[in-house]
């Protein structure tokens, strides 16, 4: 019988290609995660790694068997689910991840909702970026992410994950008030003179900024990276600078600086569970109660 745990590094290993990375992600030693390749290998009686330089790369066999890993996790988390699924009550700790600009509006008020709903549930948030997330989320650190996803990057959902749509996030151009004028002349090119404030690369939110100016013909000069694109928002309003981020993020500009939506898509707010988990009581308490929370969005 295969060992799963072993078949998650395999996997693993497949996606970042090096052991190292697959030691870190998992907390453990680059030669432990070795020793556990090779006794997979001894387990499914074929090779499964070789050596390529000072790397490591997947056979045939080594590729099929990564690639058999995520429904053989599924199918894990189901049978699990259907065990929980006999419980009275939905209970115990549940480490939902959030993306910093959906702590307040969204992460407070689900754990409200969820102590009002199921008192025995015990919520356990933990700031992350997308990019952070989802690894935590798949190595069974979270058990539930709100994350968000800019559709015009053409990012793939994450292997072994559900995404559950929860509501849109217009981008919008928050410039300073004496530009609003020539903005509303002639668009977004009345700016391409113009310093320009985004999150430092890489960044989704820094993407799409280049990807709305690019697609007005010019490519803009970033010149100040922040990381906290709601302190930016005070960069705007001294005049010196103008930035396109998320609507969720300028509900309050500062006096100085003025806000005006996008046309277009922008990012769309999701709920993450790993595949499989969906019908586990406390993950479907969990994401009906974010129904409820963005119900008005």
């Amino acid at each position: 019988m295969l060992d799963v745990k072993r078949m998650v590094l395999l996997r693993d290993l497949a996606e970042h290609g090096r052991v190292t990375a697959v030691a870190d992600l998992h907390g453990v030693t680059p030669s432990a995660v070795s020793q556990q390749l090779r006794a997979l290998e001894a387990e499914a009686g074929a090779g499964l790694v070789e050596r390529e330089g000072r790397g490591l790369r997947l056979t045939p066999a080594g590729t099929a068997l990564a690639a058999a890993c995520e429904p053989v996790l599924a199918a894990l988390e189901r049978a699990e689910a259907a065990v929980r699924a006999l419980d009275a009550e939905p209970s115990g700790e549940l480490a939902v991840g959030c993306a910093p600009s959906a702590l307040a509006t969204v992460a407070a008020p689900l754990v409200a909702e969820l102590g009002l709903r199921h008192p025995g549930l015990r919520p356990r948030l933990v700031q992350c970026d997308p990019e952070d997330a989802l690894p935590l989320l798949r190595g069974r650190r979270l058990d539930l992410a709100v994350t968000y996803a800019y559709p015009l990057l053409g990012a793939p959902p994450a292997p072994g994950t559900t995404a559950v749509p929860l509501f849109a996030d217009p981008l919008c151009l928050a410039l300073p008030e004496a530009l609003l004028p020539a903005y509303e002349r002639t668009g977004l090119g009345a700016l391409r003179d113009r310093a320009w404030v985004s999150a430092p690369a890489p960044s989704s939110c820094r993407e799409m900024l280049l990807h709305a100016c690019r697609g007005a013909g010019f490519t803009p000069y970033v010149a100040h990276a922040c990381a906290d694109l709601r302190s930016g928002l005070a960069l705007v309003a001294t005049g010196r600078a103008v930035s396109i981020l998320p609507k969720l993020l300028c509900d309050a500009p500062p006096p100085g600086a003025v806000v005006r939506e996008l046309p277009g898509p922008g990012r769309t707010f999701q709920a993450v569970v790993r595949a499989g988990t969906e019908a586990r009581p406390a993950v479907a308490a969990t994401l009906a109660a974010l129904r409820v929370v963005v119900s008005g969005r």
